[in-house]
C-alpha cells in the first residue's frame, strides 16, 4: 500500500554553513538557488557553501536562505518522481516554503517577502529587549500560567507549542528571564534563554504584522494545490484573504506544532517528509508521533533510498 505523504518544512534553527551540500551539483537545486540570489542581489551558492555563519544566521538572510533551500528540495523530488503529498505543513518560516511548493505564492515573491519580514522582525524590537527562552518537562497550562503570574505588564507569552513538554516562551527580556526562573520552580525539566535576537510569535511583534500585511495586499496569493496547514490554527484555509491573515496572525501568535502533526495523523498521513536542512522537525515529530515515520531529506542519498522505498510501495500495491 502507498504511503501518505505529509512534507513538513522547517523555520530558523535548521540553517547551517554547507546545507545543500549535497544537491548542489544538480541543475534544478542550481537553478533554484541562481534564481533567488537575482531577487536578493546575494550569491546564496557561495553563503550555503562558504558562510560566514554569522552572516546566514541574520534573520533576514536565514529566512530566504531557508525557504528557497526547502523549495529546491521540492523541485527537484517533483522532477524525479510523480509522487506527490496529501499535505503540506511548516514551522514558523516554513509555512512559506509550504505555500510556495503548493502553488499558491510565487517563489520570487515568496524569497523577497520573508527577506523583508526578517527585517521587519528586527526592527520592530530593540536589540537586547526581546528573548526567547525553552520550557521542557512542564504541561503547556503550567507554562501558560507561569508566563502570566510574573508578567506585571511586560509581554512574556507561549511562542512554540514544539512537542509534549517543549513549550518556547518570547518577549521582553526582564519577564521571560521571570517565568524561566518560575518554570523551573514550577518543576521544569530545563528552561533555558535560547540565543536568538528577535522574539518571534508573541505580542512584540505586532508592528510588524502590520508591515507585513501591507506586503501581503499587494502579493498575488491563490489557493494551493496541495492543503497546507497553518500555524495560527493547525488546519487548512482555501481562500486567499484567509492565508493572508492567518499568516500576518502567525508573527505574533503561537506555531501549533503539536497540533499541526497531530491533525495530519488524524488525516491518515502514515509517513512524513522533512524537507529542508537538518532534521529538527524529525526530533520534534518522534515525541509528537513516534509510531509514525520520519525521513528528513537534508542528503541526496535520504532522498535516494525514500524515492526507492516508494517505487517499491507502489509495484507491490
Amino acid at each position: 500500500m502507498t504511503d501518505t505523504l505529509a512534507f513538513l518544512f522547517p523555520g530558523q534553527g535548521s540553517q547551517q554553513v554547507g546545507m545543500l551540500a549535497d544537491y548542489v551539483a544538480e541543475p534544478v537545486v542550481a537553478d533554484t538557488l541562481a534564481e533567488a540570489s537575482d531577487v536578493l542581489r546575494l550569491d546564496l551558492l557561495s553563503l550555503f557553501q562558504n558562510g560566514p555563519a554569522d552572516k546566514l544566521n541574520q534573520t533576514a538572510i536565514t529566512q530566504p536562505a531557508l525557504l528557497v533551500a526547502s523549495v529546491a528540495l521540492w523541485r527537484l523530488w517533483a522532477s524525479r518522481t510523480s509522487v506527490r503529498p496529501k499535505f503540506l505543513a511548516g514551522h514558523s518560516l516554513g509555512e512559506y516554503s509550504a505555500l510556495v511548493c503548493a502553488g499558491s505564492i510565487a517563489f520570487a515573491d515568496a524569497v523577497s517577502l520573508v527577506n523583508k519580514r526578517g527585517l521587519y522582525m528586527q526592527e520592530a524590537v530593540a536589540a537586547g529587549e526581546g528573548a526567547m527562552a525553552a520550557v521542557l518537562g512542564l504541561d503547556d497550562q503550567v507554562v501558560l500560567e507561569a508566563c502570566k503570574a510574573v508578567a506585571e505588564g511586560q509581554v512574556v507569552e507561549a511562542a512554540n507549542f514544539n512537542a509534549p513538554g517543549q513549550v518556547v516562551i518570547a518577549g521582553h527580556v526582564a519577564a521571560v528571564e521571570l517565568a524561566v526562573e518560575r518554570a523551573k520552580a514550577e518543576g521544569a525539566r530545563k528552561a533555558i534563554l535560547l540565543p536568538v535576537s528577535v522574539p518571534s510569535h508573541c505580542a512584540l511583534m505586532k508592528p510588524a504584522a502590520q508591515k507585513l500585511a501591507d506586503e501581503l495586499t499587494a502579493l498575488s496569493v491563490s489557493v494551493p494545490s496541495i492543503p497546507v496547514l497553518h500555524n495560527v490554527s493547525a488546519d487548512v484555509r482555501a481562500d486567499e484573504e484567509g492565508i493572508r491573515q492567518h499568516l500576518v496572525a502567525q508573527l505574533y501568535s503561537p506555531v501549533r506544532w503539536v497540533e499541526t502533526i497531530t491533525t495530519l495523523v488524524e488525516s491518515q498521513v502514515t509517513h512524513f517528509v522533512e524537507c529542508g536542512p537538518g532534521k529538527v522537525l524529525a526530533g520534534l515529530n518522534k515525541r509528537i508521533a513516534r509510531r509514525i515515520a520520519v525521513t528528513p531529506v537534508a542528503s541526496l542519498s535520504a532522498m535516494d533510498s525514500l524515492l526507492v522505498m516508494l517505487e517499491k510501495g507502489n509495484n507491490q500495491e
